[in-house]
């Protein structure tokens, strides 16, 4: 039986544990320090909480340690390690090789996407290393998973949902050469969600300013099952930035898709953690935050037509919800619109002005198909799509405590005499457990039949993790008070607890099966490998790596510099492709980004169907 893992964001330790009631497997979120959210971290002991309430589901959860370190930071790093070992974490998640050479517990490492795994041999090389769980890059198509899947030999992890870096993550030095801020050191600047300038080779423009390097979000809940059957075991959703309405919100999807595929192929699958998560809400990817969605490479290459860009803002428009018919009304302090879907008072509602410009504002109220917006709003004109991005009474379901989530264990109850003056309450539960305690009651004989009595007593279950799902009733016409029934229950209850405490197993640390020569596979390392301390230097070379350049952040080479690589394409997005019969011709051969960091020259590289961003030397 394959177990199934979904993977969500936690910014801080309550959305950690909204994650995990609205269905979440596991969940990851940052500690104090290098984890490459920097605005995202989290004390140990927030994070020992999380791990206490999520194991209690079987849930696990990981900590982002995936900045690269440099020397001084070397001690610091190992022991917070130690500090999360003894707080119950179930892995780290790290990019820096100087923890494979580290003193450390024998906690699970998993190679982040910051570890830039682009082929087969890279994945191998990674679990080899000692990885036990890999996170593939979110370019892969379905088949370039399978072959690192195969490969490898350890579970791999997919994004399945969420923000796409423009450039290969781990391989982004755009903000450390722009702005010296370094994605790599969790401190990215978002290069690729600013506006440019698109210019030919003497400056002129060629086209107008976009947010060119801005991608759409992932989704690929439908493409779920193509995914596992490649071979994927978890599925991550992107967001340690995000909220705990947009986090209930999809990862309640993702957890809905997971379980209908398992409920038609249960003989073969199975979820990693368990309990039944109960939302009151509809889930709906649609409703909260996106750029538009894209499946991305997930089939190799793009269809005919498919755009993958949010070119004219990085934020999120909305769903559309209708077309403007009349614009704003001074006097009358509203305007018209043919709407396609009901709209609340207090919606936020948006719409893209005549030069790409978006306007948002608040919708005070509605009727009879007229708008009364909280300020004036200028710019409206017939026929202009109106979006909603603030869905009022969809969001006042989600920023209930927890998105108003529960999550159940069934148990079943077992009451039997054991010598007239003593009977036994066990309890079993879905998480195959099982305990058993003793209470002293006297025998006297009930003067009318006790099982109902006895369900509603065993039954009340609130306040607990637990959901009454039976009661097999041995006792038969002894009487026994509820008072006597109900304190059995609860110390039942506290065994079960004490039990699935004791039982929960940990994942642990693979032993690595490097050799001495295992990276002579590998190109000589560049600045693009993020070699930043003495330690990931020696594990390098101690494998048989050649390094030629430090990381960036430690000695930046003069003159040109790639700052990223991608799959995406910008002339490809825009109709020029090089490759493509016809057009070429629509924008010159040598294109330029500009913008106040400077200017960035496009390479196009037709032979892998990608582009490298190349900062030119001012």
């Amino acid at each position: 039986m394959r177990r199934l893992e979904l993977l969500a964001p936690a910014r801080n330790a309550e959305i950690g544990r909204t994650a995990i009631l609205a269905g979440a497997d596991a969940v990851y979120i940052g500690a104090s320090a290098f984890g490459a959210r920097a605005a995202a971290g989290n004390s140990v002991g927030d994070i020992a909480a999380l791990a206490a309430f999520a194991h209690r589901f079987r849930a696990k959860v990981y900590v982002t340690l995936n900045t690269i370190l440099f020397d001084a930071e070397l001690d610091e790093a190992r022991d917070l390690v130690w500090q999360l070992y003894r707080a119950g974490v179930d892995a780290l998640i790290v990019q820096d090789m100087a923890y494979m050479t580290m003193e450390l517990p024998p906690i699970a490492l998993h190679a982040s996407t910051q570890c830039d795994i682009r082929t087969p041999e890279k994945a191998k090389l990674m679990a080899d290393a000692g990885f036990s769980q890999i996170v593939l890059p979110r370019e892969f198509s379905v088949e370039q998973v399978r072959a690192c899947e195969e490969a490898a030999g350890v579970p791999v992890e997919v994004f399945v949902h969420g923000a796409l870096c423009v450039s290969y993550s781990g391989d982004c030095q755009a903000g450390c050469v722009a702005t010296d801020r370094s994605a790599n050191r969790g401190m990215c600047p978002q290069m690729c969600r600013l506006p440019y300038e698109l210019v030919d080779v003497d400056g002129n423009a060629v086209a107008p300013e976009k947010h060119y390097l801005s991608l759409r979000d992932l989704n690929r809940c439908a493409d779920l099952p193509a995914l596992i059957e490649a071979g994927a075991t978890s599925f991550k959703i992107e967001g340690r930035l995000k909220d705990a309405r947009y986090v209930a919100n999809v990862t309640a999807s993702y957890s809905r898709a997971l379980n209908e595929f398992i409920a038609r192929n249960h003989e073969q699958f199975m979820r990693s953690s368990c309990g039944e998560s109960v939302c009151p809400f509809t889930p709906d990817l649609d409703r909260t935050f996106n750029r538009g969605y894209t499946r991305y490479f997930v089939d190799g290459r793009p269809s005919a037509g498919e755009k993958m860009a949010s070119l004219d803002t990085p934020k999120w428009a909305g769903m559309p919800v209708g077309k403007v018919k009349q614009p704003f009304d001074t006097r009358r302090r509203c305007f018209t619109a043919s709407l396609s879907m009901p709209l609340s008072n207090g919606d936020g509602l948006g719409f893209f002005d005549t030069t790409g410009r978006f306007v948002g504002f608040r919708l005070n109220s509605v009727a009879d198909g007229r708008l009364y917006p909280a300020s004036p709003v200028d710019g409206l004109k017939p026929g202009m799509t109106l979006y909603r991005n603030n869905d009022k009474s969809f969001f006042d379901l989600l920023d209930r405590p927890d998105a108003g989530c529960e999550r159940f264990i069934d148990v079943r109850f077992t009451l039997r005499d054991i010598d007239g003056t003593r009977f036994a309450v066990s309890v079993s539960d879905s998480r195959g457990l099982f305990a058993e305690t003793v209470s002293q009651c006297d025998y006297a004989k009930a003067s009318k039949p006790q099982t109902e009595t006895r369900c509603k007593t065993m039954g009340k279950l609130g306040g607990t993790i637990y959901r009454f799902s039976a009661l097999d009733d041995f006792l038969g016409d002894r009487f026994i008070p509820v008072s006597v029934l109900a304190e059995s229950r609860r110390k039942s209850i506290e065994a079960l607890d004490a039990v699935a405490e004791a039982t929960y197993v940990y994942d642990r640390r693979r032993k690595s099966s490097l050799g001495d020569n295992s990276f002579t596979v590998l190109p000589e390392l560049t600045y693009h490998d993020n070699v930043a301390n003495a330690s990931a230097r020696q594990f390098y070379v101690s494998h048989g790596a050649t390094i030629a350049q430090p990381a960036i952040e430690l000695s930046r080479p003069s003159g040109e510099i790639r700052v990223m690589q991608t799959r995406y394409c910008i002339r490809r997005e825009l109709g020029a492709c090089l490759k493509e019969k016809g057009q070429v011709a629509r924008l010159p051969r040598l294109l330029f980004l500009r913008n106040p960091s400077g200017i960035y020259r496009i390479d196009c590289d037709c032979s892998r169907c990608g582009m490298d961003i190349v900062k030119l030397d001012k």
